[in-house]
């Protein structure tokens, strides 16, 4: 087997920087993620395992069955480790369960079915913790635009109400691109009100429809490292008075997102007295990844890689069990003849011999030889000694 080094100029490092598009629709309490519709099972009424709306991290639960004899376990996928000295455990054990709730030998189990989605919250007088602690986060984005400070004469968020929507990491990687964020606010279909982040500065401009009420106001703000959008817009999109929680109001941007996962559609109060069932929502945006890629180029020089430990690369009439003869005191081989696979355009006349491969896989070692990947091609590469070639390999660290 031949095995060649990277030269310094074979292996590149860098980082692919993308932007995944999310789409969310949220209407009567429902969360939809990039317009797929809620997928039931034979087992389950939500396929992914997960509540309907939220994306699952390792969708390895799909349509699991209840375990047998009961109506409530089903039948998991789930990770394990067993208790021993080296006091491995899962982060939702806390150090005072793992020391007196498992016994050495004891199998301890954790859950494969993690989720996330989007969370809207309504941030009145009465709680505002969450919004406290945003405090330093708004003023460091104050150099941006004088929306995002905590208190000033264009708002003082100690105070005011405020629409908070939460967007895991899950579903926007490092951050929201600028200028991607565009919400959407419809009533019985029809817009109501839009805003985007036109300025590529986090503020959340109402840029539609032409000439409605609000226009050209800033109704929020976007934390884009934060995946939070706070919406301050208290003005009427639309003189229709919907029943939102906690009282009935006309349409406003704090009630945008209503029913995503703010326990708003809980059972609490029946749908068919809810009137806020005319409105949905549209939220779209851009995220931000980084990748980091290894770029390796393999060489297939010429003359080089021209011979096959694979008993075809010989002819079949040199196959033979007599080829080898051995003594006290020698061994011999006879020689083989390789087999000439060149076509030649004429049936009488036998083709100029070339030692001729075809090259199906790569393999990858270590230092030490040890194998650590394999790259293969999607058709065998056919190899003469007159031929070379450079394999791109890309891997994603």
């Amino acid at each position: 087997m031949a095995i060649f080094k990277f030269n310094e100029n074979d292996i590149f490092i860098n980082t692919i920087e993308s932007y995944p598009q999310y789409k969310f629709y949220v209407q009567s309490g429902n969360v939809f993620i990039d317009d797929m519709p809620h997928m039931s099972g034979a087992n389950t009424d939500h396929i992914t395992g997960v509540p309907k709306g939220f994306v699952s991290l390792y969708e390895y639960n799909i349509d699991r069955p209840y375990q047998a004899g009961s109506s409530t376990k089903r039948d998991n996928i789930y990770p394990f480790l067993i208790k021993g000295a080296q006091r491995n455990d899962f982060k939702t054990n806390t150090a005072s369960d793992h020391g007196t709730q498992f016994l050495y030998g004891e199998i301890m189990t954790g859950s494969y079915n993690m989720s996330a989605s989007i969370n809207r919250e309504l941030i009145t007088s009465t709680s505002r913790s969450k919004i406290i602690a945003l405090r330093n986060t708004l003023d460091h984005y104050q150099i941006l635009s004088p929306h995002y400070q905590y208190s000033s004469s264009l708002g003082n968020k100690a105070t005011q109400n405020i629409n908070l929507i939460s967007i895991p990491h899950i579903l926007r990687g490092t951050k929201i691109k600028k200028g991607s964020m565009r919400l959407r606010y419809y009533l019985s279909g029809t817009l109501i009100g839009e805003l985007q982040d036109e300025n590529y500065n986090g503020e959340l401009v109402q840029v539609g429809p032409s000439g409605s009420t609000g226009s050209g106001s800033v109704a929020g703000v976007v934390l884009y490292s934060e995946g939070v959008i706070l919406l301050t817009g208290s003005w009427d999109l639309n003189h229709e008075t919907l029943q939102f929680l906690p009282t009935a109001s006309k349409s406003k941007w704090l009630y945008f997102a209503y029913g995503a996962n703010d326990n708003n559609y809980n059972g609490s109060k029946t749908v068919a007295a809810d009137t806020s069932l005319s409105a949905s929502f549209l939220m779209e945006y851009s995220g931000t990844t980084n990748t980091q890629t290894m770029t390796m180029f393999a060489h297939a020089n010429y003359r080089d890689l021209n011979y096959s430990n694979n008993p075809t690369f010989v002819s079949a009439s040199e196959i033979c069990t007599w080829c080898v003869s051995t003594g006290s005191n020698f061994y011999h081989e006879m020689p083989k003849k390789i087999k000439n696979i060149t076509f030649s355009p004429y049936l009488d006349e036998e083709p100029l011999f070339q030692r001729t491969v075809y090259i199906s896989k790569i393999g990858i070692y270590d230092k030490d030889k040890n194998l650590i990947g394999v790259a293969k091609t999607a058709t065998p590469i056919r190899k003469t000694e007159k031929n070379q070639y450079t394999f791109k390999l890309k891997l994603d660290i």
